[in-house]
């Protein structure tokens, strides 16, 4: 347990971001027993260029001139928008130069986050970076923490905008943290090849909105559906979901209903699943009304598509359908054969699905609902901010 301590968090996603966010979930954890500077990312001239006309932009504007760019947003929290707007420097190639400018970056950032600590004077403070390699490298030596987290999430190497520098500079950034925590064991593992001190530390989920008692009514688009339903929820994109395997099996499987909630991109909206009377593609939703689409599934599944993105992330999305019993189908990767394969069924091909579906719709029981549930109930962010203090109290024990 730690308590007592002053934190700071800086991280990829601000405070106020409307999708789920681990780092906001570990902050409200964090605030338990100690006080937490969350830390926004700061505004960059391409993003205030591009996106000028849009609310989070005017926001930051309107907060910098008025100067009120601290604000307590929980117990114990406080969300600081930092005052400077950093130079745009990813399409430069990675030299002295790239480098010169990204201590520059950090330099500006450092200097807002010194006024917080400042003002709220907090002393002897934890640095906790959410995955941000970039903007936050040099922040160790900047602000001289007492100790520093480096916190991986998501393989972001598969992602070209953070690739292209990150490549170079989070194995650095790693090595040089006091050590890595890592929300699945295929990231921890690939810490632990820059830093020995790199833990598995689990995966909360917030259950809140996703709980059977509050369910009460069906919604109208899909009460009409033939069953059995087999659901998704989720992004509907095809870097991220096999496209061909759902094609061949929604195509095999004409008797089953296929329903997707949450947007499509453009590959599936093109693709010839359109074409299928038994696919229903519902579109998105809004967050408070999931659980109630999640509740008509007959099987829930996650067809992922095996990628360096994928193969060794936590999918969020698995607690929530066992949170409701419901029986899972899902794509076999490192994380979910490591994690969840008592649990979840794990499928390779379209004809497993298929087998595997067919199993979970005939033997689905209560005693089986009863413990996929409880299982998906051990994954709390208590649980996983609590493996962060046994991490530290490894590392620095008189911390």
């Amino acid at each position: 347990m730690i308590a007592g301590k002053d934190i700071i968090i800086v991280g990829i996603q601000p405070w106020d971001v409307e999708i789920g966010s681990n780092c906001k979930n570990i902050a409200y954890e964090f605030s338990k027993s100690n006080r937490v500077l969350y830390v926004n990312a700061p505004l960059d001239q391409h993003s205030f260029i591009k996106y000028k006309n849009e609310s989070f932009v005017q926001r930051r504007l309107e907060i910098m001139k008025n100067k009120n760019n601290l604000l307590q947003v929980a117990d114990n929290i406080w969300n600081l928008y930092p005052e400077h707007i950093i130079t745009s420097i990813n399409w430069l190639p990675g030299n002295f130069l790239y480098d010169r400018f990204n201590k520059l970056n950090n330099k500006k950032f450092a200097a807002d986050i010194m006024k917080g600590i400042e003002k709220l004077s907090f002393k002897d403070f934890i640095l906790f970076n959410d995955s941000d390699m970039l903007r936050s490298y040099y922040l160790d030596e900047l602000l001289e923490p007492s100790l520093s987290i480096y916190y991986s999430r998501d393989n972001l190497m598969a992602v070209e905008y953070w690739r292209k520098h990150g490549r170079i500079l989070e194995p650095k950034l790693m090595k040089k943290s006091s050590l890595v925590c890592s929300n699945s064991p295929y990231l921890a593992e690939i810490a632990r090849q820059y830093n020995v001190n790199s833990f598995y530390v689990g995966q909360g989920c917030d259950f809140s909105m996703f709980d059977p008692a509050k369910v009460s009514d069906t919604p109208a688009d899909i009460s009409t559906i033939k069953r059995p339903l087999i659901g998704y929820i989720g992004a509907v994109i095809s870097s991220r979901l096999g496209l061909n395997l759902l094609s061949e099996l929604c195509e095999r499987k004409s008797d089953w209903s296929f329903v997707f909630v949450g947007e499509a991109d453009q590959d599936f909206k093109n693709s010839k699943l359109n074409q299928f009377e038994n696919v229903h593609f519902l579109g998105k939703k809004d967050q408070i009304v999931l659980a109630s689409y999640l509740n008509q599934f007959d099987v829930a599944i996650n067809p992922q598509v095996v990628n360096a993105m994928t193969v060794g992330n936590y999918p969020r999305k698995i607690d929530e359908y066992l949170s409701f019993g419901k029986p899972v189908v899902a794509t076999d990767t490192v994380t979910m054969s490591g994690i969840f394969k008592e649990f979840v069924y794990l499928a390779k091909s379209a004809d497993d699905y298929i087998i595997l579906i067919d199993q979970a719709l005939k033997e689905n029981n209560p005693s089986l609902k009863e413990q996929r549930i409880q299982f998906a109930k051990s994954h709390t962010w208590e649980n996983s901010v609590h493996a962060i203090y046994d991490a530290v109290s490894q590392v620095k024990p008189n911390l």
